[in-house]
């Protein structure tokens, strides 16, 4: 669920301070996400909107990864204190954390530097350290799909959704394995400033803007019988007209199949059911048709798909937590203050 943050006033402008924790056993593809990502957006003015820093739990120095090479952080545990969102990749070498549900003892103390309300963000079985440290409980959250069930085991009193590629509880956000860190990261950024500029950002880096699905997609099954015809040409033929009503029989008529079997297929190769992958895109054309258009909302509402401004407000509010004219407000305003800038 979204939800909009606070903005610091134009004349007391500071970027956004982004701590990534590296630990010992790091994945360097995780570890350069969040400098990808947040690296690229800058305001009208040219400022960049997140100021991107990695430290280790010791003082600055060398931290092993997963690959044939070391690292040098330049930065100890006490820059997690200067944070304003920690993000934690994932590692091979957790050792108590990801065995017994413990933190080590100078992992606790780097956690120790964290600020009350700083948001808490975890890559893959980064996961299992907010879990560790007591941030996750009560609370859902996703980490790598072949991982989910040992993670439930150990985090008992933590909601595991294993379907998803990640979760959005606020002010503490979990991706899925790996490349769902990437999708995690553009959403914090089209939270924090809108459809228009995390799209800019996923075309630079060559990446689509919004994966449809969940993990499902991605945990292995036995191989479909390859003369049977995806659903790409359907979901596209969709895209073409969401303004349209469309109707399950017609998109299945697209692939030659029958109800059933194109229902089923569908959902294997994108985790989702036909109508629910529909309602995500017009949630997603109405977020666009907001954000860059002075439409109104009945027209917006007509052209995303939902027919009425009514049935827009209650897919809205369920999928975003806020009304369409509430978010118009967040995010036009977002985007004339923070246009982008290479």
């Amino acid at each position: 669920m979204d939800r909009v943050m606070a903005r610091p006033d134009a004349s007391a402008f500071r970027p956004h301070r982004v701590v990534v924790l590296a630990l010992d056993g790091l994945l360097p593809f995780e570890l350069g996400i969040p400098h990808r990502i947040f690296g690229r957006p800058k305001d009208q003015q040219g400022r960049h909107l997140y100021e991107v820093v990695t430290c280790s739990v010791r003082p600055p120095g060398p931290v092993r990864t997963e690959a044939d090479f070391v690292i040098h952080v330049e930065h100890g545990p006490e820059a997690l204190a200067t944070a304003d969102t920690v993000i934690v990749p994932a590692s091979y070498e957790l050792g108590p954390v990801f065995e017994e549900g413990v933190l080590t003892e100078e992992l606790a103390a780097a956690l120790a530097h964290i600020r009350p309300g700083t948001r808490l963000v975890s890559i893959c079985t980064g996961s299992y350290v907010l879990a560790a440290a007591g941030h996750l409980d009560g609370r859902p959250a996703t980490t790598h799909w072949a991982e989910a069930e040992h993670f439930q085991r150990l985090f008992p009193r933590v909601e595991v959704d294993a379907d998803v590629l990640f979760v959005d509880d606020g002010d503490v956000l979990t991706s899925a394995g790996v490349a769902a860190g990437i999708d995690l990261c553009l959403h914090i950024v089209r939270r924090d400033h809108g459809t228009a500029i995390a799209n800019e950002v996923a075309r630079r880096t060559v990446v689509p803007p919004h994966r449809d699905g969940g993990q499902a997609q991605y945990i292995h099954r036995p191989v479909p019988d390859p003369q049977l015809a995806t659903t790409g040409a359907a979901r596209a033929w969709a895209l073409g007209r969401l303004h349209e009503p469309i109707q399950l029989r017609d998109m299945a008529r697209q692939e030659a199949m029958s109800v059933r079997t194109f229902t089923r297929r569908f959902r294997e190769e994108s985790g989702v059911s036909p109508g629910q992958w529909l309602t995500q895109q017009r949630v997603e054309r109405a977020r666009q048709l907001l954000e860059s258009t002075d439409l109104s909302i009945d027209r917006v509402a007509r052209d995303a798909g939902f027919g009425t401004a009514q049935s827009m407000r209650q897919h809205l509010q369920a999928a975003l937590g806020v009304t369409p004219t509430a978010y118009r407000r967040t995010f036009r305003t977002a985007v004339g203050q923070n246009g982008w800038n290479d």
